[in-house]
């Protein structure tokens, strides 16, 4: 072979080289608009499996429990990792519920971490069938959530027990072992004692302390997160609380009306907060079972008053008023979440607006603002590691202050999860408010809604 022909071959064989390399470099590089080619349906499923792994993978091993929260760099300060909480649990059992139906897990290895779930709550501290706030995961024994707060905690035990209810209905027509499981969750279900709470008064009140008693002072008025408290203190079919208590307490005998107009939007309900709006989750917690579709009483078409709560949030943050880095139609989102300076209940007005955007705010709204929401997800999903991690999006984060905490709360964590698998196929609520007292409960408060039967 001549010196030229080998000299040809050589070259082709370099630009062969050359060009190969540059289409593997170019493969490995994300294109602009990667983040377009996932379908919305692989993006809702990738964001759901990941955050209802925070109480698969993440949850407390001996009580199966959800971790009140998770630090990717182990420092949880004051905290300690194996406090589990009441509330965030109540919202992680309806996720896995959600993961045993979409397969993530098998319907053997969800009953078994259920009952191992049930099986904590039957033996950890409890206060006249209420539960604490936090409990040590390893021995059931409270953790006070403050230093008066160390007994029974009615809200989240309202947020536990409508996650409790939703299991009820998944297993009450299933195999042996699965409604075994349901008749355990009716005895836990039926042994918390809601006039207890009452304090001998037509209102509910949030916390009892075996050693401060009534100390904390703090009846439950509308409207913040507490409405599922009521409805199901009303539902109750062993220590049910009249319905007065509900319009006399949380409706404080009609004062919890009052027309006003915010971002364009109206509103029907006053909110407990001094601003007039509050954080968002005010519209996730007592929705993640009850369906506000077309639900009514004299207060609210809860619906349209939530869709409108959300978009007041949303339009807020575009409208930016302070001029905070990177809010906008994909970009929004204020509600309680870590925060720059520790912890804060972010809210769309300019007193509690801090330049922060929680993601569980925006994505558990999908329910409300289905195409607003899946923007702010792909924004998300294309800012990548910053923000997106082994549980999901982190907590919250700041592009004013470039901050990005790599931390979670079940409280936020879970939220997500539930509404999503409420937006593609409803389950949770269909579980939920096909609960015998349920239906009776809602009834007996005046409400309407087409899943009542």
């Amino acid at each position: 072979m001549g010196k030229i022909q080998v000299s040809l071959i050589f070259i082709i064989l370099l630009f062969c080289t050359i060009s190969c390399n540059n289409k593997v470099s170019n493969s490995t590089k994300e294109p602009a608009n990667e983040e377009l080619v996932i379908t919305d349906e692989a993006l809702l499923d990738s964001v759901q499996r990941r955050t209802f792994n925070y109480f698969w993978e993440g949850a407390e091993p001996v009580s199966g429990m959800a971790r009140e929260r998770y630090h990717v760099d182990g420092d949880y300060g004051q905290h300690d990792k194996n406090t589990v909480t009441s509330g965030g649990s109540g919202f992680g059992i309806m996720a896995i519920i959600a993961g045993i139906d979409r397969g993530y897990v098998t319907r053997e290895q969800g009953l078994e971490r259920l009952t191992k779930i049930v099986s904590f709550l039957e033996k950890a501290d409890s206060f006249h069938g209420v539960f604490p706030h936090w409990w040590n995961g390893e021995t059931g024994k409270v953790v006070g959530f403050s230093d008066r707060d160390n007994g029974g905690d009615l809200v989240e035990t309202s947020f536990l027990l409508q996650g409790l209810l939703a299991v009820h209905q998944y297993y009450i027509s299933g195999s042996a072992a699965e409604k075994a499981l349901a008749s355990r969750i009716d005895k836990i279900w039926r042994n918390v004692d809601w006039n207890w709470h009452r304090n001998g008064q037509n209102v509910l009140y949030w916390h009892w302390s075996p050693n401060h008693s009534w100390e904390m002072n703090f009846p439950i008025r509308g409207y913040n997160e507490c409405l599922i408290t009521y409805i199901l203190a009303a539902c109750s079919p062993t220590h049910g609380v009249p319905a007065e208590v509900y319009h006399e307490g949380w409706g404080e005998n009609g004062k919890i009306i009052a027309p006003h107009e915010l971002e364009g939007y109206n509103l029907n309900m006053r909110y407990q907060s001094n601003t007039g709006i509050g954080p968002l989750f005010w519209a996730h917690y007592s929705f993640l079972g009850l369906n506000p579709t077309g639900l009514k009483d004299k207060y609210a078409n809860y619906y349209q008053e939530m869709k409108n709560y959300t978009l007041i949030n949303r339009d807020y943050c575009i409208r930016n008023p302070k001029g905070f880095k990177g809010y906008g139609e994909n970009c929004w989102g204020l509600t309680a979440s870590y925060s720059v300076n520790g912890y804060a209940a972010h809210e769309p007005s300019e007193h509690g607006d801090m330049g922060v955007i929680s993601p569980t705010a925006a994505l558990s709204s999908i329910v409300y603002t289905p195409e607003e929401s899946i923007k702010v997800m792909r924004n998300l999903y294309r800012m990548g590691d910053k923000v997106w991690g082994q549980y999901g999006f982190y907590d919250a984060f700041s592009e004013t202050d470039n901050w990005y905490p790599q931390r979670y709360l079940a409280i936020d964590q879970g939220p997500i999860a539930v509404m999503i698998e409420n937006y593609r196929s409803q389950l949770l609520w269909k579980l939920f408010m096909s609960h015998p007292d349920v239906q009776k409960g809602l009834k007996k408060l005046g409400f309407t809604s087409p899943s009542l039967n």
